[in-house]
């Protein structure tokens, strides 16, 4: 057996075109699922005056369909041509959204067909966050896999940027139903790009079968490797911690702040242009990779925990300044770490895995976080919103002690810890991690 394992498969000629219009369509899509996560929560708390244990339920249900489904789909994945996934999957949430732009036209929008509605868009969603990072390892050269995925990044923040305040915009000027059609457009534009891509995808080999076998070869391989243990462990202890400080944040801001739906997207667009920042200097701090992830885990834990200070008492300008500025730290702090999270799971795991490690990683990382919104639901109603974020931001420093101890904090540059290069130590499956993988 080849003691070098293949991380990547070799990307088609006109790769350069093809990765274009890939990049499009992530940021046509971020793009809507930034209006949909916004406009979401506000039209909840705005239009449907639900409770915070409500807003909770709601933000649980976004998320569930990674808890649930995450594994299966990645088996799915992995099984089909990973851009026919994403094409469908854009076109159903499409079409599913255009359902909600009826039913809100027609005035039958509730909170329960909101909450079924939630729960269905999240599980193509699973299908698209699994797939797109999927795909990116065959679409470019291994070389570039940093460079691609710093711009990603960096165009789904700039969706971020965009997204939030159009949703603000779209809901206080024209309302739901023109909230829910522009999400819908989003989607739509993001599978015709896809489907303009010229390149033909190889199918997968047909001959593995066996489900369970197949899913949990992606969790071992998860399980064997130290960094990936230690990714995965960044993610699923901050997720849902940020969740709750986030959830709770918007109803701090309408409700106790008295900030407009339009002064709210400015505070999360403003996350948004740090997280562009962040993106932009990722490539830049690839020879720093361990000094960087403690720094980020820092800056992002530490902007949450400053988001009490603001006070009702306050101006709304004061008010939607300083949590501007603490969102954009955050936002920049999150994106960088990020972009090299992604990397180094796309440099650990050989191509046809990445389907079910994808699955595996987002399982967890994505699967705690209605834990978090459902406890922040409670505490919120139990304490208030405001005390409640400062609970969640405090659980949430516990990010810091996992990254400083955990061997993210040892790598330097990003190609050092790239799977065809570490030695192998007597792996006798090429689905399984190597054992023994060198620390610096």
């Amino acid at each position: 057996m080849n003691n070098r394992l293949r991380v990547t498969s070799s990307p088609p000629r006109g790769w350069r075109r093809d990765f274009r219009l890939f990049w499009f369509a992530q940021g046509a899509s971020v793009t809507g699922d930034q209006i949909r996560e916004f406009a979401v929560p506000l039209i909840a708390v705005s239009v449907l005056h639900v409770s915070s244990i409500d807003l909770g339920v709601l933000g649980a249900a976004q998320w569930l369909p990674f808890l649930l489904l995450s594994l299966p789909l990645g088996v799915v994945i992995d099984r089909h041509r990973r851009r026919t996934m994403l094409i469908v999957s854009e076109l159903s949430r499409g079409i599913l959204t255009i359902g909600l732009v009826v039913a809100a036209a027609t005035g039958v929008l509730g909170f329960p067909m909101l909450l079924v509605a939630v729960i269905v868009l999240g599980t193509f969603t699973v299908v698209y966050e699994i797939g797109h990072q999927s795909a990116i390892p065959a679409l470019v050269p291994r070389e570039r896999l940093g460079v691609a995925n710093s711009r990603i990044q960096a165009t789904a923040a700039a969706g971020e940027v965009g997204g939030p305040g159009l949703g603000g915009l779209l809901l206080q000027v024209f309302g739901v139903t023109a909230t829910l059609a522009v999400n819908a457009v989003t989607y739509v534009l993001s599978a015709v790009a896809l489907i303009a891509m010229r390149s033909s995808e190889v199918a997968p080999i047909a001959d593995r079968r066996n489900f369970l076998s197949e899913l949990r070869a992606g969790a071992r391989h998860v399980m064997r490797d130290p960094f990936l243990r230690a990714n995965v462990g960044f993610s699923a202890i901050y997720n849902p911690f940020a969740q709750w400080v986030t959830l709770l944040l918007t109803l701090y801001a309408v409700r106790e702040l008295g900030l407009s739906a339009a002064q709210v997207g400015i505070v999360f667009s403003a996350g948004a242009v740090g997280a562009l920042a962040g993106a932009s200097l990722a490539s830049r701090l690839s020879s720093r990779v361990g000094a960087v992830m403690v720094m980020c885990a820092t800056v992002e834990c530490a902007a949450l925990l400053l988001i009490p200070v603001v006070d009702p008492a306050w101006e709304a300008s004061a008010s939607v300044a300083v949590l501007s500025v603490l969102m954009a730290v955050n936002g920049m702090g999150t994106a960088l770490s990020s972009v090299l999270l992604i990397t180094i799971r796309q440099l650990r795991t050989p191509n046809e895995l990445l389907g079910r490690v994808n699955a595996t990683m987002r399982c967890v990382t994505y699967g705690t976080i209605p834990l978090g919104a459902l406890a922040g639901g409670l505490v919120g109603d139990v304490l208030g919103a405001r005390l409640g974020i400062l609970v969640g931001a405090v659980l949430c420093l516990s990010t810091i002690a996992w990254v400083a101890l955990s061997p993210l904090r040892t790598v330097r540059r990003l190609d050092d810890i790239a799977l065809d290069r570490a030695p192998t130590t007597g792996a006798t499956d090429a689905s399984l991690s190597q054992t023994g993988a060198v620390h610096e």
